[in-house]
């Protein structure tokens, strides 16, 4: 028996390890998981929106610190 033989056979007789969860049951949570991110990712656009004029007006000004 070849070495790739022998592996292929030992790989169809493992078990593969347990899920805690059904699929669907972690599918999801992730999608959950994903969807808050997001969520907290958007909320921070608005941040940035609202401190857009300080930089433009800083960039434009002579006496900048650097």
């Amino acid at each position: 028996m070849t070495q790739l033989a022998l592996f292929l056979a030992s790989a169809a007789e493992h078990e593969s390890a347990p899920l805690i969860a059904p699929p669907i049951v972690i599918a999801g949570t992730m999608a959950i998981f994903f969807t808050v991110i997001a969520l907290i990712t958007f909320s921070y656009r608005d941040v940035a929106n609202r401190h857009s004029g300080k930089s433009r007006g800083a960039s434009q000004s002579q006496d900048n610190a650097h």
